[in-house]
């Protein structure tokens, strides 16, 4: 009842003030008398913004052409609409004016029917950054009923399948990136790889640029990398993996790569890395839908512009990391909760937790996955050994994977030695020992902390 008079309190002063004639034409797009149980009864997708109106618009009135413009509606009324069409507006169902957030309740029957997480952004953050009447539109969280997770895949290769084809049980899957990012031959390049899995790592990575370059033909580095990892197999007896960026210009050339890959690989030894956010959704559902027995890589190559805490347009970190899961992606980087290189902070550890647990708290809804398998945190930026165990502490889990690139490959004695100090820091939190004192006794990780300074916080002699 409470709810319900309010609602009509607000319209009230909505009608009384200025801007009469914008509410007269979006006033279907107001849902203030929603109760909760309408709300999450199965019909609706919920979501926050924060939203400033531009400097003379009235709050909740811009906020009713948000929700419009994202959905059924436009500008103004038009004569076309139908009773139909008017039951699927989005609404507002509430606004906090101190706060400046807007939450916006969407019919999920507006989207593709087909589980499209591309269709679902073009509503909710498509042309709505671009209209006049606001100066900040930020999308900070996001809830799915069941009845929308049911239409889409989730991800099919899980952290538990990529465990054990490598043999780990407690532990966090140990990586490493190819550094330099770009520039290395071929032969150079599975060197590299070599190296590191004869140190002891787990799991090595394109970088994201990495593609068929001139001096660095697609082909011929799979068939290299081919090579050392038998090799590696054969004097350790240990399987390891190989995360591959397959992204490409055109669909029919990354599925022509991924066709490569598995008939020049050994089934579980590699990955599907797709630049999820420069390539397209589209890819990163392809690739899940075609390959299901295959962990698909997620990176969040340009999410910045996106992301950032101080960015006034765009989305939160946890709701690009839910898409990444609903769209089925087996693995995803969330960022380091501040402790590497790239901006972060409690948004990453939220963004893990969206990625692994069943039921995931945001900053406003409380999401229950259902049948959605979880997707696997990947920690990279910035990150060296002697930051190991300040990302375990800070995720609360040891179900992801950490791809230090510089903080390996900087090492003094090289890239193998890289790869064991890392394996010393992962043997010291399995110990419940500090570095330090595990150091005494480890050559490499000394070294390590040598290099990169005893302050897991610090990095400042190329850890990067």
């Amino acid at each position: 009842m409470k709810q319900v008079l309010k609602a009509l309190i607000i319209s009230l002063n909505l009608i009384l003030s200025k801007n009469l004639t914008s509410f007269q034409m979006q006033k279907n797009y107001l849902g203030l008398n929603l109760t909760r149980k309408q709300l999450y009864s199965g019909f609706y997708m919920l979501t926050v913004y924060r939203m400033v109106s531009a400097k003379g618009e009235d709050f909740l009135s811009t906020a009713t052409e948000v929700a419009a413009e994202s959905s059924t509606g436009s500008n103004m009324r038009v004569g076309t609409a139908t009773k139909f069409s008017d039951s699927i507006d989005a609404k507002v169902y509430k606004i906090d004016k101190k706060k400046n957030l807007v939450y916006i309740a969407y019919p999920i029957d507006i989207f593709d029917r087909g589980g499209n997480v591309q269709n679902i952004l073009t509503y909710i953050a498509g042309n709505v950054y671009g209209m006049a009447n606001i100066t900040a539109l930020k999308l900070l969280d996001m809830w799915i009923p069941k009845s929308m997770l049911k239409r889409h895949d989730g991800p099919s290769y899980t952290i538990k399948d990529l465990k054990k084809y490598l043999g780990i049980k407690k532990r966090p899957v140990l990586g490493t990136i190819i550094k330099p990012k770009i520039g290395l031959k071929p032969k150079e390049f599975a060197k590299v790889c070599y190296e590191f899995w004869m140190g002891g790592g787990d799991f090595v990575k394109f970088d994201e640029p990495q593609a068929d370059q001139v001096f660095c033909p697609f082909k011929d580095v799979v068939k290299e990398i081919a090579k050392v990892m038998a090799k590696v197999k054969k004097e350790t007896g240990k399987n390891k993996v190989m995360s591959i960026n397959i992204s490409s210009s055109d669909y029919k050339t990354m599925l022509a790569r991924a066709e490569f890959v598995r008939k020049t690989m050994k089934p579980g030894s590699y990955a599907f890395l797709i630049d999820g956010l420069t390539a397209g959704w589209m890819a990163v559902q392809t690739l899940r839908r075609e390959y299901k027995d295959v962990f698909i890589h997620f990176h969040r190559a340009m999410h910045g512009a996106f992301t950032r805490p101080e960015n006034v347009f765009g989305f939160s970190v946890p709701v690009l990391t839910a898409l990444a899961r609903l769209a089925g992606a087996s693995g995803m980087h969330t960022g380091t909760a501040g402790i590497g290189k790239m901006k972060g902070d409690k948004e990453d550890v939220m963004a893990v937790h969206t990625a692994l647990d069943k039921v995931s708290k945001g900053e406003f809804f409380e999401q229950d996955w259902h049948q959605i398998k979880p997707c696997t945190p990947i920690a990279s930026g910035g990150l060296n050994p002697t930051k190991l165990i300040p990302v375990i502490k800070a995720f609360g889990t040891t179900d992801f994977i950490t791809t230090m690139g510089a903080g390996c490959h900087s090492h003094p004695g090289g890239t193998r030695k890289g790869a064991t100090a890392l394996v010393q820091a992962c043997e010291a939190w399995e110990k419940g020992m500090t570095i330090e004192k595990y150091a005494r006794n480890h050559e490499e990780l000394a070294q390590a902390i040598e290099r990169f300074g005893k302050k897991c916080n610090g990095d400042v002699n190329g850890g990067r």
